[in-house]
């Protein structure tokens, strides 16, 4: 398979990992259901990097616009885009940016991808995601945040967890990661 076909695999099985990762829900008043999907986004990020971790990102968003229910509680269609989660959705594209970023500035290291997941697979999304949340229900942005709180220990599980499949998975299959020389290098280093 040629590299051009490699990342379109890699692409495709990231969307499709953060569509059944958000098959899993349990809805909380407010509009926004806990859900793993952002353990994907978060995976996306490490593992695809910030070029082709948005591709599988957008893919997914793209799925939702033509209808098909692949969000959180198997939503989908335009609505999605216009209701309560709709910036935390714009902040999976921008969240998984900054994880590819830092996850891959220099080696990868646990602490790095640790950071990486925590700084864009929570506090970006967040950013996106509480304002938009605030607009849409017409309540005032620090009531909104202070409810948003109750998602933070469930996104601290998905980060370390998304850390430590990281790292295996950075043992276990390098070539996973796409840029193979310095991948490989670096889980040689990590052995």
């Amino acid at each position: 398979m040629s590299d051009g076909g490699r990342s379109i695999a890699r692409i495709a099985l990231f969307a499709a990992l953060i569509i059944v990762l958000g098959m899993v829900t349990i809805p909380l008043p407010g509009g926004v259901p806990i859900t793993a999907q952002t353990l994907g986004v978060m995976l996306a990020g490490t593992v695809l990097g910030p070029r082709r971790g948005p591709l599988a990102v957008l893919l997914v968003l793209v799925l939702a616009a033509v209808g098909l229910p692949v969000l959180a509680g198997g939503r989908g269609g335009l609505g999605v885009f216009v209701g309560p989660t709709a910036g935390y959705m714009l902040g999976w594209i921008v969240g998984v940016v900054v994880i590819g970023l830092i996850a891959r500035s220099a080696r990868f290291t646990w602490w790095r991808t640790a950071l990486a997941v925590v700084v864009g697979g929570i506090l970006v999304v967040y950013l996106f995601g509480i304002p938009v949340q605030a607009l849409v229900l017409g309540v005032d942005l620090v009531p909104t945040a202070v409810s948003s709180l109750v998602f933070v220990p469930g996104d601290l599980l998905k980060a370390a967890a998304a850390t430590v499949l990281t790292m295996a998975l950075l043992r276990a299959y390098p070539r996973a990661f796409g840029d193979e020389a310095r991948v490989e290098r670096t889980a040689a280093r990590a052995a």
